[in-house]
């Protein structure tokens, strides 16, 4: 049979709009390549251009075929987001990054230096429904789903726009959204993140934060991703955690901490329970005692976080010597509890600050510049 490479002539296509790439796997890239026409070896190298090598243009494909790249460009885009901004010079060495979406939409993504290694805090999500009440990205509320190509690109961006080819060594599912409400794209993510002939990502230098979804948990245990898991969960009561999360009305403490119990967690790996502190609301000892009692019987590790401030929300960090307190309650317990005060906080993008999809709308309608 004739290939479209040998042929003299190439077939021409109907097709309107161009196929993004970025976002397929490679049985569907091996699909669209031979079905037009070209050897399937073709398709895996595509493959390799997107992922291994972080290709983003054609032009850099230079083992692809003259008239295959000619193809590409006619009938194909890669896709990836526009980089509208990189903000610097926080005091910690974090870097946030602005996408603009195809359709206009902007989300964060958050690239944190940590000791020798750098951790990418990516969106699933823009804005997010949960409404979890000390959180900015929340109060913006939620406009779309993420793609999973608009995931997997946060990663690529990152690594080659902003970090000059070096990938993060870990990445978690930590910016704007709740991945577990976006969980099929989410996993499609992972498992492109992951890929051995792609990106490359071990899973277990992957974490998914989720704020208690309780069939999303399920389903990403019997997804067998071999990611971490991570629960947002502060409130040590239902009471108290129904006030600052409303997704507790759904998910109560007690199925959430089921489907943490009953999720396969792979040899010497532990649930990690972020535990964001605000003053006079959940960082006393009596709330200390009530999450040692909710967890002990859960292989875990504690994150302690002090609320990351913004004047429009009616929240209070707690003093140092509080959180002290807190901390060594638990380790006088023996759990593995640390104090996590957020990166990137005075460049606003520490953790609950990511919001650009909202503020950039008000700020254009103020006719000011985004902050």
């Amino acid at each position: 049979m004739t290939t479209r490479e040998n042929s003299e002539e190439p077939e021409q296509t109907s097709i309107n709009s161009k196929q993004t790439l970025v976002g397929m796997d490679k049985e569907s890239i091996i699909g669209m390549v031979t079905g037009a026409g070209f050897p399937a070896f073709r398709g895996r190298q595509l493959y390799e251009w997107i992922y291994k090598h972080c290709a983003l243009t054609f032009d850099e494909m230079t083992s692809l075929s003259k008239d295959f790249r000619t193809w590409l460009r006619d009938h194909c885009e890669l896709g990836h987001p526009e980089v509208k901004e990189i903000r610097g010079g926080a005091d910690d060495g974090s870097r946030k990054i602005l996408f603009k979406l195809a359709d206009g939409k902007v989300v964060e993504s958050v690239l944190m230096n940590d000791r020798d290694w750098q951790t990418l805090c990516v969106s699933s999500q823009v804005g997010c429904a949960v409404d979890c009440k000390f959180c900015m990205t929340g109060f913006g509320g939620f406009q779309r789903q993420m793609t999973r190509g608009e995931i997997v690109s946060q990663f690529i961006l990152a690594k080659m726009m902003v970090n000059n080819g070096v990938a993060p060594r870990n990445m978690v599912f930590m910016g704007m959204g709740e991945p577990l409400l976006n969980f099929e794209e989410v996993a499609a993510a992972i498992r492109l993140l992951t890929d051995p002939e792609g990106l490359e990502i071990s899973a277990r230098r992957i974490t998914v934060s989720t704020s208690g979804i309780v069939p999303g948990i399920i389903a990403l245990g019997n997804a067998d991703t071999g990611v971490n898991l991570a629960i947002s969960l502060n409130g040590s009561n239902n009471e108290s955690r129904t006030k600052i999360m409303p997704i507790n009305k759904a998910y109560p403490i007690e199925r959430l901490l089921e489907a943490c119990r009953n999720f396969p967690l792979r040899n010497r790996r532990r649930i990690t329970f972020e535990y964001v502190l605000l003053a006079e609301e959940n960082d006393s000892i009596q709330n200390a005692k009530e999450l040692v009692a909710l967890v002990k019987d859960v292989p875990c590790k504690i994150n302690l976080i002090p609320w990351n401030p913004d004047p429009q929300l009616p929240f209070r960090r707690p003093e140092v010597k509080r959180v002290e307190a807190f901390q060594q309650y638990l380790l006088d317990r023996h759990f593995a509890v640390s104090v996590r005060y957020s990166k990137g906080l005075d460049i606003g993008a520490a953790c609950g600050q990511l919001a650009a999809h909202w503020k950039e709308k008000a700020a254009a309608e103020s006719g000011k510049t985004l902050a």
